[in-house]
């Protein structure tokens, strides 16, 4: 089972829409709250280059980005590699 960490906050409709995505998939996350979390937030910063909007979204350790390129690897089909 891949291993999957979303960072996210509060009332975000894209966290929303990822964390959705995976569970439909039935897939396990670890999600931090970076709005509530200041070493969440320093951790997502450098995992993710640098990137500051939520979520920021990783499997099995590889950068996936946003809610729209999750989205994006699954109507591409790739989604589930990753997750294999």
């Amino acid at each position: 089972m891949a291993q999957v960490v979303v960072y996210s906050g509060p009332q975000c409709p894209y966290c929303d829409q990822a964390k959705a995505l995976l569970k439909r998939k039935n897939i396990d996350f670890e999600e931090h709250n970076v709005k509530e979390d200041s070493e969440k937030l320093a951790e997502m910063l450098e995992r993710s280059g640098g990137r500051r909007t939520i979520p920021q979204i990783f499997i099995n350790g590889n950068h996936i980005g946003g809610c729209d390129d999750l989205y994006a690897l699954d109507r591409a089909g790739k989604l589930d590699e990753f997750l294999a």
